[in-house]
């Protein structure tokens, strides 16, 4: 046998290895849109807040109307919604590209790992809006929601976990300096998804 065509078949081996043990159909494309999802979530967010302001300045104060909260938790879901509602069409469109099975053992393990510590994250911010902790709210998501991506990464894509990584920097960042936190969630929920989304889509070719 060829030197070629043993590299060919070890290829062929670890690509079959590699599909078995990781979800590697993620559609990059999906990350962009969540991002852009969140930037517009943010905006709406900051009008509702801030409705006279003319610019991010920094905040010492914080929203405890019950109206405004509660238009705020439907814009969340809104971008929250429309983020997994896209990210779970592209991706099965991804995979049936593939001809592979969209739900399999190894995403299903993907899943359960990033819901852990999501759903966590959430009855703990659940707590905090509770108790009148609205200054780290947006610190505890992007925390939160960093862990989850660092929890999956061994189940996906590498790059999912410097993600993560730089989304935890973000949220105790965002806790240090509460009042900008609206600033530090659209980095980390509309800036990064851009950016992670574009890598992907160019380096995986999706």
């Amino acid at each position: 046998m060829k030197k070629q065509d043993i590299y060919s078949e070890l290829n062929s081996i670890r690509n079959l290895m590699e599909r078995s043990t990781k979800f590697i159909s993620l559609s990059g494309l999906s990350g962009i849109m969540a991002g852009i999802y969140a930037l517009i979530g943010s905006y709406i967010g900051y009008k509702m807040v801030y409705p006279s302001s003319g610019g991010l300045l920094y905040r010492d104060n914080y929203v405890n109307d019950s109206n405004v909260l509660l238009r705020l938790f439907f814009v969340a879901f809104g971008v929250l919604f429309f983020s997994v509602a896209t990210g779970i069409w592209l991706t099965i469109r991804q995979t049936r590209k593939k001809g592979e099975s969209f739900w399999n053992p190894v995403s299903q393990r993907l899943l359960v790992n990033f819901c852990i510590p999501l759903f966590t994250g959430g009855l703990f911010i659940l707590v905090l809006i509770h108790k009148g902790h609205y200054g780290i709210v947006s610190s505890a998501s992007l925390v939160f929601y960093g862990l989850a991506l660092v929890a999956n990464s061994q189940y996906t894509f590498s790059d999912v976990k410097w993600l993560g990584a730089l989304e935890i920097v973000l949220g105790l960042l965002a806790a240090l300096f509460p009042g900008y936190g609206i600033i530090f969630w659209s980095i980390g929920f509309g800036l990064l998804h851009i950016l992670y989304g574009s890598i992907m889509h160019f380096k995986y070719k999706q």
